[in-house]
């Protein structure tokens, strides 16, 4: 069986990261948890991503990551592919991490190059070989993160090698600065290995990373109706309704990413009724009294299935 390529991927469409959902106490609120799960695929997600950064994965312990995985994935029941993200500094603790999301049901893992803190980085050849070593311990395919806060260049040539040398490594969500011109590149560099060159950054720069040839978006998880729409658009080759459709719901992307950052999608699931508790983990400050109702004054002007969907 042929592997697949940009042109046929396995996984293409909106990707929204799921927010993990806590009780006023800070623990975990699983039901709440699976309430968000079944809006979001209710929205039109094509997939799902748990345990990333927008997941508060930062604040979790790694039983609670192993409860959320297993819970999630168990709920989701085949409804949706579910990419789980299993970063870690060390090779072998994230192989381990990524073998158990696929044991469990994963259909891909998401991983950031190796980094703790504001100092502690690795060169590339031990990049390439954190890679080499997580992409052998998976069948499912890896996602490479290209995100800004490890701090760790990852230069399109590099990720190509990847792509054409880790048969699992086929995928990359590229969300640093000039993200449409790296992914271009990416894609001229890497060829039919480059299965999924995605948007990322909450789609704040959807717009160009789909004319620069992007075949899947990792977005907020407030308002993935509105993000499906300006996707299935574009590649249905409805380019003018496509633009119109990001015109419309840009103001609200870009509230997001600028201005509610990760707590947008559970101020909006929390005003919709979808869950209970909107607040973060502690010691994180929760969201401001002025960007909550800036948020949801754009919400309620583009009346997204969240505001709806537990009424």
């Amino acid at each position: 069986m042929p592997t697949p390529s940009a042109s046929a991927p396995r996984y293409r469409g909106v990707f929204p990261v799921v927010p993990t959902i806590f009780h006023a106490d800070g623990t975990l609120d699983l039901p709440g948890q699976r309430r968000c799960v079944d809006f979001m695929i209710d929205a039109g997600s094509h997939g799902l991503a748990i345990l990333a950064n927008f997941s508060e994965q930062f604040a979790l312990s790694d039983a609670e990551r192993e409860v959320l995985t297993r819970d999630i994935l168990t709920h989701v029941a085949g409804r949706v592919p579910v990419i789980v993200t299993t970063t870690h500094f060390s090779s072998a603790v994230c192989a381990a991490r990524s073998r158990q999301a696929q044991d469990l049901g994963a259909a891909m893992v998401m991983v950031m190059p190796p980094y703790h803190g504001a100092t502690l980085r690795v060169g590339e050849a031990q990049v390439l070989d954190f890679y080499r070593t997580v992409g052998a311990a998976v069948d499912i395919p890896v996602m490479i993160q290209d995100a800004p806060m490890s701090g760790t260049p990852l230069p399109a040539p590099l990720l190509a090698r990847l792509a054409q040398e880790v048969e699992t490594i086929r995928y990359f969500k590229i969300e640093v600065p000039r993200a449409a011109d790296k992914l271009r590149e990416l894609i001229a560099l890497g060829g039919e290995a480059i299965e999924g060159p995605w948007d990322g950054e909450e789609g704040i720069t959807l717009w160009a990373d789909l004319e620069a040839g992007c075949t899947g978006a990792m977005t907020g998880g407030g308002f993935p109706d509105g993000m499906r729409a300006i996707f299935d658009a574009y590649h249905a080759g409805r380019r003018d309704e496509a633009y119109a459709l990001h015109e419309r719901w840009a103001p609200l992307i870009n509230w997001e990413n600028r201005q509610a950052g990760f707590l947008a999608a559970k101020a909006l699931m929390q005003a919709g009724g979808v869950i209970a508790c909107g607040a973060p983990r502690a010691p994180f400050p929760d969201i401001s009294p002025g960007v909550r109702h800036g948020l949801l004054d754009i919400a309620r002007r583009l009346d997204p299935l969240v505001l709806r969907w537990a009424r």
